[in-house]
Formats: C-alpha cells, sequence, structure tokens
C-alpha cells in the first residue's frame, strides 16, 4: 500500500472491516465504526512533526468540504502530551476533525506507523485500502476515492 506520483495505489482490501477506539480530547472514547458509510481518512501525526504541521490546513479543508457528504478525517495525535497542551494547539491550528489520541508506538490497530506522517484510508465498508506514508493531500484522496474499484468478488 503506497502513494506513487501522487496518486494513491490500491491494494487488497482486508477481508473484514477494521475497528479501534480511542479517546478523543475531552477523553471521550470514539470508535472508527461510528464513521461506517463514509471514507475515513485516518492520519497519525504528532506536533513535533514538521510534515504533518504542514498538511493539516489541506486535512482541514478536505474534511470541511467533504464531512456532510461522503468522507471525515481522523487525526490520531501519536505523543506523550497532555490533554490541555493538546487541545490549546488544535485550538491554535482552527482544526475540526476529530482528534484522537494514541499511544506513541509503531504498532496501531490500522498497521505499522513507523514514520510520521502515515495515512490509512478506510472505504465506507470500514475496510482498509491504502496507507501512504509521508504527507497527503486532499487532492490525493479525492482522486483516490474518485477512482477507486472494489476487488471483485471470487
Amino acid at each position: 500500500m503506497l502513494w506513487l506520483a501522487g496518486l494513491l495505489i490500491s491494494t487488497l482490501a482486508w477481508a473484514e472491516p477494521v475497528d479501534f477506539s480511542l479517546p478523543d480530547l475531552d477523553g471521550r472514547m470514539r470508535s472508527l465504526s461510528e464513521f461506517r458509510g463514509k471514507w475515513v481518512l485516518v492520519n497519525y501525526w504528532a506536533t513535533w512533526c514538521p510534515p504533518c504541521l504542514e498538511e493539516l490546513p489541506d486535512l482541514e479543508t478536505f474534511h470541511n468540504a467533504h464531512k456532510d457528504k461522503d468522507a471525515v478525517v481522523i487525526g490520531v495525535n501519536l505523543e506523550e502530551i497532555s490533554a490541555d497542551r493538546l487541545r490549546s494547539f488544535v485550538e491554535e491550528q482552527f482544526l475540526s476533525f476529530p482528534i484522537l489520541r494514541g499511544k506513541p508506538g509503531w504498532k496501531t490497530a490500522l498497521g505499522p506507523v513507523r514514520s510520521l506522517p502515515t495515512s490509512y484510508l478506510i472505504t465506507p465498508d470500514g475496510e482498509v485500502v491504502a496507507r501512504q506514508i509521508g504527507m497527503v493531500s486532499g487532492e490525493m484522496v479525492e482522486t483516490f476515492i474518485k477512482n477507486y474499484r472494489p476487488p471483485a468478488e471470487e
């Protein structure tokens, strides 16, 4: 699973829907399954990561353009940072998409995160279909979604 020349390359989807639950900035548990029926871009990031900070405004634009229709962004912060500091950072960046708090480390429910940012794209049915290591743009995600064709059933 990777992005190549600005275009997301599809791979075989997981055989069944994936799910995970993590706390949001208010400590409330949120699940990936809450967003079934929409494409979900799960973006793993940290406040100290320059490429993460660079992509946040575009992810916010993508989220706002699609959240009421067909897609959402979920940010998963992977660092040791207080909830208050993270909340302040999110407010300063004017981020409105859900921010969840993960534990630092390279293993996640969706797969490995060996560098930041790393993003996973989930279909409306809950299947992982792509991963991007490095920055992602709303345009890349829109292009992938527009061109996505599910694998043929055997």
